[in-house]
């Protein structure tokens, strides 16, 4: 099976051309997918026109790529718990803007239907599409804002996250179940490239979203997080949103947090989200509860790492000091790890990922798509070559059969899918 490339008129409205069988991209270069890769475009996934590009194909008479020259490109993006293998292939014309901060994942068209290179990572099915009912979330933030009336947290969840951003973690939360976010950070400490809470006046992208602008105290906290660990199916509170800067710098009023929440419930998980970059923060926190660790990762080479990050006050090293200071605590650990096909199943990002998996004893590895403009991104890192490349499957299936109890997914496991991981989500 070998899907065609789709185009855009600039208008919205996407057609297949019928000269051309799409292909993919892995850094810099248009590769053909093996036709093994490419399953159905899930659902909740969506199609975007990319103005000022044109499509790369391989033609069906002669076998030689060429550009669709009948509109704009066309990526999809491919909704959670999805890990897209190739991004789209096209070539950028002078004129062409930056793209907003999603994935850009290759897309055609086969028998009606579109289709995506990628692979269902996560069987947990928390962010499904389907499973959201928009009544029952608006029911939801009724129903605590006025059970919470002076709650500025819940009031953020609320108007920001759930009614504006439509955020899965936010709905989810309304809704009585499962995940509940717990923003706590108006800063940070790092300068990441594209950070969907906040871009410099000057950048030429914006923001997905607002930052929160508060700093809520640990009382606010523990009022709304206690009962839905008491009462939701499945229940874990996470620090560290789209919505927030760095957790660790209020890593004081999570402690005081985690204590109270422990006075009154021993039930559910209690997560962070972070960079990693204070080990020692990360230390007080496990001494006083807290269950699990994800830390964002765009790469595991230190300089790749930096140069996207812009660290303020922090190395590389405290963060692989964080992951190991969890799994001396026995708790577990997991990277959020943004895969940019070209570059995280490169040679040597595999020769470091083995490195950090053996030296921190690394639980899970959340495979997650990169939301970023690809050529704007390999501009601002300064990545020329991208150089030998396994493929990102082939990447996956070695780390797998090196590192047989390390766990693949998309979201951070609550207590009991830790502790039983294999019989429920086994890999």
């Amino acid at each position: 099976m070998s899907p065609y490339v789709l185009y855009s008129d600039g208008k919205g409205n996407i057609f297949e051309d019928t000269s051309l069988y799409a292909v993919g991209r892995y850094g810099w270069d248009a590769v053909p997918v093996h036709e093994s890769e490419w399953i159905e475009l899930p659902d909740g996934g969506s199609l975007y026109e990319l103005p000022g590009r044109q499509g790369i194909g391989i033609d069906v008479e002669s076998g030689e790529m060429r550009l669709c020259e009948k509109g704009w490109a066309v990526a999809a993006f491919i909704p959670p718990a999805h890990t897209g293998l190739y991004l789209a292939a096209y070539e950028t014309g002078p004129d062409a803007p930056t793209l907003p901060l999603f994935c850009y994942t290759a897309t055609g068209w086969h028998n009606d239907k579109f289709y995506v290179p990628a692979v269902r990572i996560e069987r947990d099915i928390r962010q499904e599409c389907s499973g959201f009912d928009a009544g029952k979330v608006q029911e939801g933030v009724k129903h605590m804002l006025e059970a919470y009336p002076h709650n500025r947290l819940v009031k953020h969840l609320a108007e920001n996250c759930a009614l504006t951003y439509h955020c899965p973690a936010a709905r989810n939360y309304f809704m009585g179940r499962w995940e509940c976010p717990v923003p706590s950070s108006p800063a940070c400490n790092a300068n990441c490239i594209g950070c969907i809470s906040f871009q410099p006046a000057e950048e030429t992208i914006v923001s997905t979203q607002d930052r929160l602008t508060f700093k809520p105290t640990a009382a606010e906290i523990v009022e709304y997080t206690v009962p839905h660990l008491e009462t939701a199916p499945y229940p874990i509170i996470s620090w560290g949103q789209g919505c927030e800067g760095e957790p660790l710098l209020m890593w004081e009023t999570i402690r005081d947090s985690i204590i109270e929440i422990r006075k009154h419930t021993d039930k559910g998980s209690i997560n962070i989200n972070t960079n990693g970059s204070r080990p020692a923060a990360v230390e007080e926190l496990m001494k006083v509860g807290l269950n699990s660790i994800r830390v964002s990762m765009n790469s595991v080479q230190p300089d790749i790492y930096t140069k996207y990050y812009q660290p303020n006050n922090y190395v590389f090293d405290d963060i692989v000091e964080s992951l190991r200071v969890v799994n001396r605590y026995g708790g577990w650990s997991s990277i959020n790890y943004f895969v940019f096909p070209g570059m995280t199943d490169s040679v040597e990002e595999y020769e470091a990922l083995r490195a950090l998996i053996k030296d921190t004893g690394l639980s899970m590895i959340q495979w997650r798509n990169f939301n970023i403009d690809p050529d704007w991104y390999l501009g601002k890192m300064g990545v020329t070559e991208t150089g030998d490349c396994l493929g990102v499957v082939q990447l996956m299936e070695l780390i797998h059969a090196e590192f047989p109890n390390l766990k693949y997914g998309y979201f951070n496991p609550p207590a009991e899918r830790m502790k039983n991981f294999d019989v429920d989500f086994a890999h």
